[in-house]
C-alpha cells in the first residue's frame, strides 16, 4: 500500500510589502543607532534575497511597541483564518470534503494557543467528530516535512484513510522591537508569514506522488543553534551564524545514506524540494548540490517571492513541483532543517 500526496495549496496573509517599501520603517526603527550600523542593516535587508513578504500585520503594527499579549492575540486570530483558507483550497484541489479527512496535523511555532488551531478547524469546517488530532508546535522550519512524516506513518498503518497537514507561521509576530542584535535583524530581513495545507491518502485510487521513504537526522550538541527563547516581550529568535557550516559538514551523512538505502544516488533524483532557510543557507546547499549537478532554483524563487515562512515554506516549493505535474517515475527529495538541530527528509516518486 502506497501513501500519496494528493494536493498542496498555499494561502497568503492580506498584508504585503516589497522590501524596498519596508526599508523606511527599518530606518525609523534604527534612527537612534550608530550610522555605520544603520547602513549595515539596510544593506542586509537589501541583500537578503527576499523581494517581497506577506504578513498577518501591517508594517505599522509590526514596528510599534505592542505587547507579547497583543501580538499573540493577532497571531491566534489570523493563523486560524489562514489555516482554514489553505485547507479549503487543498480539499478543493483533491475534490474532497472536510469530512473526508481522518487525521489532522497542524504545524506552527510562531505563537502560542491552547486549544491548538486544529480544534478550531474541526468546529468551523464541521469535520469528523472522531478525527485524530496532532498539533506540532516546537519543530520550527523542519515541521512541514515532519508533519508529512507523521501523516505518512499514520496512513501506512490505516488503509483507506486521508490526512491533512496544515502549516501556518507568522514570524512577524515574534519581532522584538527593543532588540538590535544581528539575530533579530537577520530574522526580520528573511522571514515572512504564510500558510500551506497538504492532503495525503492511503486510498489506492487516489493520485499523486508516493512517499517512498522518510527519515530524520539529529545533530548532537547543537540544541542551542536555532529556536526561540520565551522572554517577557515574546518569542526571541535564536539563530547561530554557524548553521550553514554545520549543514555543510553533515550534508554527506544526511543525503547519501538515505538515498543508498533506497538503492539510489543523487543522479536518480529529478527534483530537489528544499526549504529556503535564508540566503546563506540556500547558497551553502546550492554549492553542495551544484557539485552534484543539481539546482535548487525553485527554492531560491520561493525565498525571493515570500521569504522564509518557517515550516510552511518547503510546502510552497512542493506546490510548485506538484502544479507542474512531473512525469511518471520521476523522483523528488524533500529536505528541511530545524531546531534540535535536525534535518528531515522525504523521498517522493510520481
Amino acid at each position: 500500500m502506497k501513501v500519496k500526496i494528493t494536493s498542496v495549496a498555499k494561502q497568503l496573509p492580506k498584508y504585503h510589502r516589497e522590501t524596498k517599501d519596508i526599508i523606511p520603517f527599518v530606518k525609523l526603527w534604527m534612527q537612534d543607532q550608530d550610522t555605520r550600523f544603520q547602513r549595515k542593516v539596510i544593506k542586509l535587508f537589501e541583500g537578503a534575497g527576499v523581494d517581497k513578504r506577506y504578513s498577518i500585520m501591517d508594517p505599522e503594527e509590526v514596528f510599534i511597541a505592542t505587547s507579547f499579549e497583543e501580538k499573540n492575540d493577532i497571531y491566534a486570530r489570523e493563523v486560524v483564518k489562514l489555516a482554514e483558507q489553505s485547507l479549503k483550497k487543498s480539499l478543493k484541489k483533491a475534490s474532497l470534503k472536510p469530512t473526508d479527512i481522518d487525521y489532522i496535523i497542524t504545524v506552527s511555532c510562531t505563537g502560542i494557543m491552547i486549544p491548538s488551531m486544529d480544534a478550531y478547524l474541526i468546529n468551523s469546517l464541521q469535520m469528523k467528530q472522531d478525527i485524530v488530532r496532532l498539533p506540532v508546535t516546537e519543530m520550527g522550519c523542519a515541521a512541514g516535512v515532519s508533519g508529512i512524516i507523521y501523516a505518512k506513518n499514520f496512513l501506512k498503518a490505516n488503509p483507506n484513510k486521508r490526512a491533512a497537514v496544515i502549516a501556518v507561521e507568522a514570524p512577524t509576530a515574534t519581532f522584538q522591537l527593543e532588540d538590535y542584535s544581528m539575530t533579530n535583524i537577520v530574522s526580520a530581513a528573511i522571514f515572512g508569514d504564510g500558510a500551506s495545507a497538504v492532503i495525503l491518502s492511503s486510498y489506492g485510487d487516489d493520485e499523486g506522488p508516493a512517499v517512498i521513504d522518510e527519515a530524520m537526522y539529529h545533530f548532537y550538541d547543537a540544541t542551542s543553534m536555532m529556536g526561540f527563547k520565551l522572554v517577557n516581550t515574546g518569542l526571541q529568535m535564536i539563530l547561530d551564524k554557524e548553521v550553514p557550516q554545520k549543514i555543510s559538514d553533515h550534508f554527506p551523512a544526511i543525503v547519501h545514506p538515505f538515498l543508498e538505502r533506497n538503492n539510489l544516488t543523487i543522479d536518480d533524483v529529478d527534483h530537489l524540494i528544499f526549504h529556503p532557510g535564508g540566503k546563506k543557507i540556500v547558497q551553502t546547499v546550492e554549492d553542495l548540490f551544484g557539485v552534484l549537478g543539481k539546482n535548487i532554483d525553485d527554492t531560491k524563487e520561493v525565498l525571493r517571492l515570500y521569504g522564509n515562512m518557517s515550516s510552511a515554506t518547503v510546502l510552497y516549493v512542493l506546490e510548485r513541483f506538484m502544479d507542474r505535474n512531473p512525469a511518471k517515475g520521476e523522483r523528488g527529495l524533500m529536505l528541511s532543517f530545524g531546531p534540535g538541530f535536525s534535518a528531515q527528509r522525504i523521498l517522493l516518486e510520481w
